[in-house]
């Protein structure tokens, strides 16, 4: 029978708990959001959704085609400008989504004979860029600048390393000074994703590597997406400006796909001088993850200290954590739940985000709920 083995993997994800299911959540969800990755509060933002609908009726609902043909509008342009600008870079370029920057990244800078030098805790689009590279991949420890050096080592010739600045399942930050480091004892580039960085981490927001000192550096190349602190949706490629104009020219899932949506672009340019306005706000949302980690340790709970806006709370099993999040959900507190094979350690989590439109009362009200639904 055909696509007959997919019935035995659903049978071997239910036996491990593992089933995924869709859950459309309505406009005015009754819930108190932690499981979102909308760190700043800006999804639904008065000036964001302005932006939004303003690029609708400006652009319409679509961009028409592909970035080199006719899917490049001057709003598109105008934002590109705006962040390389407020990340401290030459350039950007601006993608359907933080996977498909990803992607075009890693494949457009890792050629045949290169080696890619890639974090095991690295982020699922990263790992697929780097499959579908035409370098050879090396995994290498956790977090880990010496098992980089080691691996660079091995190799004469072009190299690239890969890794998140904040890594999205503990919310723990990449060694960015200590990767570029050993990246120029080798004449290496230094490829970063900071989804999980821009907004959060950096002054007012500029991001991870703005915060490490390499904001502008001819070596590093950041990768960034527009759906999380941004509030919007799409991703981009920050750096040297002949890097961007070669992923123009060698960045697959930037020649072939359709252009970011004009209103998508229009939130995200939104969202983003907001932040600039308001640079509080990445403060803030340091400060509630901060707050949520010690409330959460305080109960005797078992979480991760966070490096950004990621709380992660471990769980007994896969099964377990399943179970506490619905138990959650049915006392009004949406959280997020990793397992395998999300997480690269195989340990199941709730993750929680620290959004920095939260207020104290509904820190404490999602502390107790935590902790009363434990398993």
């Amino acid at each position: 029978m055909a696509f007959g083995w997919i019935d035995e993997q659903a049978q071997a994800r239910r036996r491990a708990g593992l089933v995924r299911t869709l859950r459309p959540r309505p406009a005015d969800s009754p819930l108190l959001d932690l499981a979102s990755n909308d760190y700043l509060g800006l999804a639904r933002h008065s000036e964001v959704v302005e932006g939004a609908a303003r690029a609708a009726r400006v652009w319409g609902g679509g961009s028409t085609g592909s970035r080199l043909v006719t899917g490049t509008t001057e709003l598109h342009g105008e934002l590109e400008r705006e962040l390389a600008d407020f990340c401290g870079f030459e350039a950007a370029l601006v993608f359907s989504s933080g996977y498909a920057a990803n992607l075009g990244a890693v494949t457009a800078l890792a050629p045949h004979g290169s080696l890619i030098v890639s974090d095991a805790g690295n982020h699922a689009s990263l790992i697929d860029g780097c499959r579908l590279a035409r370098g050879t991949t090396q995994v290498v420890a956790h977090a880990d600048p010496d098992a980089v050096r080691k691996a660079l080592q091995t190799h004469e010739g072009s190299a690239v390393v890969v890794s998140d600045t904040v890594f999205s399942v503990d919310g723990d930050a990449a060694p960015l000074a200590g990767f570029a480091q050993v990246c120029r004892e080798h004449g290496a580039g230094l490829v970063v994703d900071d989804a999980h960085g821009l907004g959060v981490l950096g002054d007012g927001g500029r991001g991870a590597p703005h915060a490490a000192g390499l904001a502008g550096a001819d070596d590093v190349v950041v990768t960034v997406t527009l759906s999380k602190s941004l509030g919007s949706q799409g991703g981009a490629v920050l750096g040297p400006a002949r890097v961007i104009e070669h992923l123009v020219n060698a960045a697959r899932t930037f020649i072939f796909d359709t252009g970011l949506a004009p209103a998508s672009a229009g939130a995200a340019l939104a969202a983003l001088r907001l932040l600039r306005r308001e640079p509080e706000r990445a403060a803030r949302a340091r400060a509630v993850a901060r707050e949520l980690h010690a409330r959460l340790t305080a109960e005797g709970l078992e979480a991760v200290r966070p490096d950004a806006a990621v709380v992660s709370v471990r769980a007994p099993s896969p099964e377990g954590a399943v179970r506490w999040a619905a138990d959650c959900r049915a006392a009004g507190l949406a959280v997020g739940c990793f397992r395998p094979p999300s997480v690269p350690d195989g340990i199941s989590r709730l993750r929680l985000t620290a959004r920095a439109d939260l207020s104290e009362g509904q820190i404490e009200r999602a502390v107790r709920v935590i902790g009363e639904t434990r398993p």
